[in-house]
This record gives structure tokens, sequence and C-alpha cells, in this order.
């Protein structure tokens, strides 16, 4: 087996893990937080708020950092220190005597992680340009997979056996990730001190095609923005077209995570596609495509059309992730590859954070239906500006 494939495997399962990690807190917070000592329900929820959406602020902020010392020190270290330090840290919060520990945990939580950074710029640099789609879709699969399988994933531990479990559970499979990183992954990593003395302004001089950098960022951003947009009223609306009947959080959770199965069945073939076809095509008609399906989900009459539609969706959003990903590669120099996936993956950081957030006051403001008109007309919108800015300049060239 290939090195390239085989590191893409163990990376594979990292970062599905780390996917998890990162969100399965969220259906168990508010009980764990009632578990803790807070009684009043407007309380829970403020608090609840804090302690999911910190951690991916504190991401965006150093997943940059964490890119620049991947290129600096090799990714190995990087997997090592993320894996070993977000076991250690959810494995505590199980233990936390009060909410104060809970969320300082869930900064530290933050600020350790850049798992799927080092992850992406390792297989990116290792992959030959004919399978880099490949590679990059069924890598891209696994972060996708796991933060929207984990929702349903924590909810099902806490029904089962506690709410403890869930971060004790998490937090083993996070050391099991660093012993399967320790052991299985290899990198012949070499430093160059002089391209790794660069000033910022070189570093962006540097930079071949720097619009193209900053429009993969933003539509990077826009994808896990319309993926989370539904993420805080999807138990309400799934209460609504079920008519009152029960189960409505199981249903909830399974109309969130059919994104997530379906990017994972997607994402790889599309990655294959993209090396055929082009990735500049395989993002343009994936945006379109994506912008189209959110439109029917503000019409549908009960939980299991809109199950099929975000089945849907995550079909189409598996060819954006990693023809992102792939493009980034190939127009990145090889010792600025961590540092610039570091700044996209902050991107998709702030997207999940800014699209559950805007996700609920969009809701409360003018109605459920108009997330998904508005976060419709986001992703048609960015793939006018693909059109013009991405698939115009490349579809002439070998990309």
């Amino acid at each position: 087996m290939p090195l390239w494939k085989r590191n893409m495997y163990v990376c594979w399962f990292g970062m599905f893990v780390s996917g998890i990690g990162m969100s399965q807190i969220a259906p168990v917070l508010p009980l764990f937080i009632k578990q803790l000592g807070i009684s009043n329900s407007g309380e829970i929820n403020r608090i609840s708020g804090i302690a999911f959406g910190i951690t991916y602020i504190v991401s965006a902020i150093f997943s940059p950092i964490w890119g620049y010392a991947a290129d600096k020190v090799g990714r190995k270290p990087m997997l090592l220190r993320a894996s070993l330090g977000m076991g250690g840290i959810i494995f505590c919060m199980g233990f936390a005597p009060n909410v104060f520990t809970l969320i300082f945990l869930r900064i530290l939580q933050g600020a350790i992680t850049g798992y799927s950074t080092a992850c992406t710029t390792l297989i990116a640099t290792q992959t030959d340009k004919e399978h880099a789609g490949y590679a990059l879709g069924t890598l891209s699969t696994a972060s996708v997979a796991g933060s929207l399988l984990g929702p349903t994933i924590g909810g099902f531990i806490e029904d089962r056996i506690g709410l403890q479990p869930v971060f004790f559970i998490t937090g083993s499979l996070m050391l099991l990730a660093f012993l399967t990183t320790l052991f299985f992954v290899k990198e012949n990593f070499k430093r160059d001190e002089k391209k790794q003395q660069l000033s910022f302004k070189e570093i962006w001089n540097s930079i071949p095609e720097k619009r193209l950098t900053i429009v993969l960022s933003v539509t990077f951003f826009i994808i896990t923005f319309g993926l989370y947009t539904i993420e805080p009223i999807v138990t309400v609306y799934v209460g609504k077209l079920n008519g009152g009947a029960g189960h409505v959080a199981l249903i909830a959770g399974l109309v969130f995570s059919a994104s997530g199965l379906a990017n994972v069945i997607a994402a790889p073939q599309l990655g294959k596609l993209s090396d055929k076809i082009g990735v500049h095509k395989v993002i343009l008609f994936a945006l379109i495509a994506a912008g189209i399906i959110y439109i029917p989900q503000a019409f549908v009459s009960n939980p299991w059309q809109l199950m099929g539609l975000r089945f849907l969706l995550g079909l189409t959003l598996g060819g954006l992730n990693p023809s992102v990903n792939t493009l980034i590669k190939k127009i990145t120099p090889s010792h600025l590859t961590g540092r610039i996936f570091g700044i996209t993956i902050s991107a998709g950081y702030l997207g999940v954070f800014l699209g559950a957030v805007l996700g609920g006051q969009i809701s409360a403001a003018f109605g459920i239906r108009h997330v998904f008109y508005i976060t419709s007309a986001l992703l048609l919108l960015n793939a006018v500006w693909v059109y013009f800015n991405v698939y115009k300049r490349l579809k002439n060239k070998n990309l």
C-alpha cells in the first residue's frame, strides 16, 4: 500500500473522532450544565451557547498557528500533540465540578485542536497530483461526518449509559487516535530554514494565486455556514412537521446526520471526478446544486422529506470540501501548505459557529423557512462569485 494511502486511512480515523469530539457535546450540554447545578432554563441556554460556540471561535484563532507549526516542525508532531491533548481534555470534562471548569476546558479544547489542519497538510504534500482529489475527498468526509454524526452519537450514549460516559468514551477514542498516529503514520519531513524565516508579508507575496486563495477560503466558510444554519432549529422544525408525535429528538438527530452520511458516500467519488474533469467544475456545479436543494426544504410536509433533502444536500456538499482542498494544494507552494490550510480550516470553524448562531437568530426574527431561503441565496451568490473568479480563470488550465 502506498505511504499516502496508509496515512490517509489513519488520518481519516483521527479526523472522524476529532469531529465527534468537537460536536458530541451539543445534545448533552444543557443536561450536563443542569447536572452541574444550574437550574434556571434561561441561564442553561445562555451558558450552553457560550460553552458550545467558544470552542469553535478559539479553534478559528489557533488553526493558522498550528498550520504554521506543522510547516515548521512537521505534520506528525502536530497530529500527536492534538490527539493526545484533545483526548485528555475531553476525558477531564466528565469530571468538571462546575460550569466555569467546563467552559475553561472547552477553551483549552479549541486551543489544542489542529488535528485536521495537520492531517490535510500531510496528505496534500504526500499525494501525487493524479490521486490528490481522491485522497483529499476521502479525508474531507472524516471531519464533516464526525461533526454531523457527533450530536447523534453523543445523544445515544447519554440515553443509554449516562452523561459522563459521553466524555470518557470520546476522550478514549482520541487517545486511540493518538496511538494509531504514533505507530502507523510515517513522515519524512525536511525543514527549509530559509523559507521558514519568512515574514507574513513575504509569505503573502510568495502565494502565486492570492485572489483564488481568498475565494476558496470564503467558499469553505459558506459551505460550513450552510451546513450548520439548521442545527439550532432542526428539533423545533421536526417537532412542527411531526405533528406532536414522539421521538422528536431521535428524528431530529437523524435529519441532521443525513448530510454526514451522504457526504461520506459522495466525497471520495466526487474527489476522483475532480481529478478527471477539473476541480473548478465540481466546485461550481456542487454550489449551484446545494443552493437549489435548500429551497424545497422550506416546503416539506413531514420529517422524512426533510431527511431525504438533507441527504441530497450532503451528496452535493461532498464535492465541495475535497475540491476546495485539492485546488488549494495545487496552487500553494509546499512549504506554505500548512499555513494556508490552517487559514481555510479556520474559516470553516467560523462557519460552524456563525451558522449555528445566525440560523437561530434568523429563525427567531423571520421564521424557520427563511433560514433555508437565506442560506440558499448565499450559496447561489457564492456560485456566481466562483464562476467569475475560479471557473472562468481555470477552465483552460490543467487543474
